[in-house]
């Protein structure tokens, strides 16, 4: 039964997977993100092998538009995290280009330890509330609290210490806090 399986699996892969690829190569241009698509394409039809109609190409091009929808979705997420850290951080008064202010973001972002960024990301990227970031991490709501509050204020200074802000806001207000 799972020979079977894996060979099935192994047919749909080698018929179909320059499909998917030119597929997502139509839709975005860098190469290893197309290959990104069909690797989570191929895994969600090894997940639901039993659901992979005949002929599986449809199937597998709809599941595509979705991993291309969601990775577009994760984009816009991410660009939001961003944008709304540069404000909380600047205090609301930014007045150079989104381009740049995001790439000042993001890269004080990068220089932060690990346990700064996970507050962050839970929050402004998944949509969490605090208690549900806490619940992801195995800490109290309080505790979540308190590692937002740090994160702000150590994100404000990443922003300072490189000079990159004129005047930093109240970073320790509630913000996103939900």
């Amino acid at each position: 039964m799972q020979d079977e399986r894996k060979d099935r699996f192994r047919s749909i892969f080698e018929d179909h997977a320059g499909s998917v690829l030119s597929y997502a190569l139509r839709r975005i241009d860098c190469p290893d993100e197309a290959k990104d698509v069909v690797s989570e394409t191929f895994l969600v039809a090894w997940r639901r092998l039993d659901d992979v109609p005949e002929p599986p190409l449809p199937w597998l091009l709809g599941t595509a538009r979705r991993v291309l929808a969601n990775q577009r979705r994760a984009a816009g997420n991410r660009a939001g995290l961003v944008e709304k850290l540069s404000r909380e951080a600047e205090g609301g008064t930014a007045t150079e280009p989104a381009d740049e202010r995001a790439r000042r973001v993001r890269e004080a972002m990068s220089r932060l330890p690990e346990r700064y960024r996970e507050p962050l990301a839970l929050i402004y990227w998944e949509g969490l509330s605090t208690a549900e970031a806490a619940r992801a991490v195995g800490c109290s709501r309080a505790a979540m609290l308190v590692s937002l509050h740090r994160t702000r204020k150590r994100l404000a200074r990443e922003l300072t210490s490189e000079g990159d802000v004129a005047a930093v806001g109240a970073t320790a207000g509630t913000g996103g806090v939900r």
